[in-house]
């Protein structure tokens, strides 16, 4: 399962960095200006519609590690504030057991966030099991990555 994880991350990593990749013909835009002046950036937004796509694969991640028993993935993925409050031992045995519990394949569905600034919601299902669907779920963006932060 371990390898399953690996190859959503990787898949989801890759798909964010060709999205933000350009074609790198050359002929986009204007030559390199080499008088020294500082040359504009363009501005880049991102439409609302994908305002919370960052939040939404760590919400997947988070969720498959979860019920993989991939303590280390899930752990890494907790906020500083939550991480402080339960240790590494005793967050792998919870893991372990909600794999072992309910199994691996519980993928995320319905995903929706809300992202403003540093702070995240995010309201999903769980495949299989309605008990573990979420409503609002806090995430803290710390750094460049979101983190779980229901703690």
């Amino acid at each position: 399962m371990r390898t399953r994880v690996t190859i959503v991350t990787a898949a989801l990593l890759l798909a964010a960095l060709t999205a933000c990749s350009s074609s790198g013909s050359g002929d986009d835009g204007p030559a390199a200006d080499d008088s020294g002046a500082p040359v504009d950036e363009p501005t880049v937004s991102v439409p609302a519609a994908h305002q919370g796509d960052d939040l939404k694969a760590a919400v997947a991640v988070y969720t498959a590690a979860y019920f993989a028993g991939d303590a280390d993935t899930a752990y890494s993925m907790l906020s500083t504030r939550c991480a402080k409050k339960v240790a590494k031992g005793s967050y792998a045995d919870v893991v372990k057991q909600a794999s072992a519990e309910h199994g691996e394949d519980h993928a995320v569905s319905d995903v929706q966030a809300e992202v403003s600034g540093t702070t995240g919601r995010a309201t999903y299902k769980v495949t299989g099991l309605p008990e573990f669907d979420r409503k609002a779920q806090p995430w803290a963006l710390e750094g460049d990555a979101w983190k779980y932060d229901a703690c």
